[in-house]
């Protein structure tokens, strides 16, 4: 099991966008918590802009299946994501 971060980067008013989208999201996100593998998740503020999502997972596979089945991805509300594996030094 290893920790990773996928990051977010919205649309331009992606708050106005995300609307018709966001209940399908927030229920594929509380479903990889259930599962186990999603510990945090939350949208940046000021300027609101992108979202963090923290993992505990086996792999970066897990994460882009992840990703590429939210409807905020598959509805073009995300521009640009990414993954990065994280280093955590204390839990």
């Amino acid at each position: 099991m290893g920790y990773y971060i996928l990051f977010y980067e919205t649309v331009p008013n992606y708050v106005e966008k995300r609307q018709p989208f966001r209940a399908d999201h927030l229920q594929h996100a509380e479903n990889a918590k259930e599962n186990g593998i999603l510990k945090l998740a939350g949208a940046f503020a000021n300027p609101a802009n992108g979202a963090a999502f923290i993992f505990n997972c086996e792999d970066a596979e897990t994460i882009e299946e992840f990703a590429e089945a939210d409807p905020y991805v598959q509805n073009g509300i995300i521009r640009k994501w990414y993954i990065r594996e994280w280093s955590v030094v204390i839990e």
